[in-house]
């Protein structure tokens, strides 16, 4: 697997949780790994962006080392982790608005619904096991530094090593919501995965319409959704 992959792999898995939170029932349907996945700690909502960040890696990398073998035989395993580590701390409605931009507006509450579970299952088919080569050791947060002018928002940034031992910047946007800070944008390279999905959407939808753009995705995820169904 090439490290553009993993890389992509870390940050897809990272803008999942900001898309999962309508079909979390789906994946509560999926075999959980045998080793229980560490309860995010006490205060959680309190954390800050850099010490939530530490504390999502840190379980999310610990799940993954416990459980490679079966992620590698079986790249499904890697779906509650996704459920339960990564969702709770992204703002699902904030990462689809952004990407839908101006479609979001127009948008029914059914279309809406559907493409944020679509984009979901769309990503994790594509890169879920990714998720099982991607080890600690090759991610490094930077020491976080607030803007006075932006209280209520964050970029917590960190450095990716490739195995080449080439070091690629991904940043994490974040904003402070009711419930404690939360991420809902990667950007790699300096490079958004929220900008770059709302492109390429964008243009879709421009030419095909939104909801060929959420039929188009749904099909990308069949394969998952009869998966996880079983």
């Amino acid at each position: 697997m090439s490290d553009r992959l993993s890389i992509r792999a870390v940050a897809a898995g990272l803008v999942l949780g900001a898309c999962a939170l309508p079909i979390a029932p789906a994946l509560a349907r999926v075999d959980a790994p045998a080793t229980a996945v560490a309860a995010a700690p006490a205060g959680a909502s309190q954390l800050g962006p850099q010490e939530l960040m530490n504390d999502v890696s840190k379980r999310m990398f610990a799940a993954l080392d416990s459980n490679r073998a079966a992620i590698r035989k079986d790249p499904e395993k890697v779906y509650p982790l996704v459920d339960q580590i990564l969702l709770p701390n992204f703002d699902t409605e904030e990462a689809a608005r952004l990407v839908l931009a101006k479609y979001w507006r127009d948008a029914t509450p059914e279309q809406r619904r559907r493409f944020v579970s679509a984009l979901y299952k769309a990503l994790l088919h594509t890169y879920g096991g990714a998720l099982a080569d991607f080890t600690s050791e090759r991610l490094k947060i930077l020491p976080y530094k607030p803007d006075p002018a932006t209280p209520d928002k964050a970029t917590v940034r960190t450095e990716v090593t490739r195995s080449s031992g080439t070091v690629v910047p991904v940043d994490y946007r974040m904003h402070r919501t009711d419930a404690g800070w939360k991420a809902y944008d990667v950007v790699i390279e300096g490079i958004s995965y929220v900008r770059n999905y709302r492109t390429d959407l964008g243009a879709e939808a421009d030419q095909k319409g939104l909801e060929e753009v959420i039929t188009r995705l749904e099909k990308e995820g069949l394969d998952l959704s009869k998966t996880s169904s079983h």
